[in-house]
């Protein structure tokens, strides 16, 4: 039997007032977005405009959505993964890995795209795959739905997706971020062992294992294969 005292009770509040007040964010930013060009050109992320020195675009650029579909798909996942991280890191260490993944990934996507003035890009993936990366390394054994149908162990689900994520980088036959994506899941992996290091030890093939995408990608990059 669980008993929950009052201090646990305070905790899972805090816990839910957390993810509901990102989601809340997302929700209303990027509806202001929607309604709003020049609020979502303002804001979104365009290299020629961040080395211009507008800088906050790597962060706002991360609330706003294309449309609603993009919007919905990314709050789902962040709200099926997210309890994953508050449960084994904390509220602290989960605000830090959401955030800290957007900034991953932004600051990855300049990397790769530094020299393409005209780069847009906005959604929430750096952020929520980066979640989705540290729910991963914490609970490896957990199964996903694809489709909310097929089963699949939520390692290789993680591994695929980068490995595809790579596929795409290279391939740049759609508007997906990419690489945004893949900077968010390598902010997620690396905040993720800093916070807690016995992963090493407790998880350490599972470790290895959602490295080797990571290592492909700047083994492609330095060989300039992408």
């Amino acid at each position: 039997m669980i008993i929950f005292t009052n201090h646990n009770s305070q905790y899972l509040l805090l816990m839910n007032i957390i993810l509901i007040a990102i989601i809340i964010a997302n929700v209303v930013i990027s509806y202001k977005g929607f309604n709003d060009l020049y609020f979502f050109r303002k804001y979104e992320f365009h290299v020629g405009s961040i080395r211009s020195g507008e800088q906050i675009r790597m962060l706002s650029s991360g609330f706003l959505h294309v449309d609603m579909m993009h919007l919905i798909f990314n709050m789902l996942t962040l709200y099926f993964f997210a309890p994953v991280v508050l449960n084994w890191l904390g509220n602290f260490s989960f605000i830090l890995v959401y955030f800290g993944s957007l900034i991953f990934g932004s600051l990855l996507t300049m990397l790769f795209h530094k020299n393409d003035y005209s780069y847009r890009a906005v959604g929430a993936s750096g952020a929520v795959t980066g979640v989705l990366y540290s729910a991963i390394l914490l609970q490896p054994d957990m199964m996903l739905g694809i489709f909310f149908v097929i089963p699949m162990p939520a390692y290789i689900f993680g591994i695929v997706y980068l490995l595809y994520s790579i596929y795409g980088m290279k391939a740049k036959n759609d508007n997906i971020g990419h690489t945004a994506h893949f900077g968010g899941a390598i902010g997620g992996y690396l905040i993720t062992l800093i916070k807690m290091p016995s992963l090493l030890t407790d998880h350490t093939l599972m470790v290895i294992l959602l490295a080797i995408p990571i290592l492909i990608l700047f083994g492609m990059a330095k060989l300039g294969k992408l």
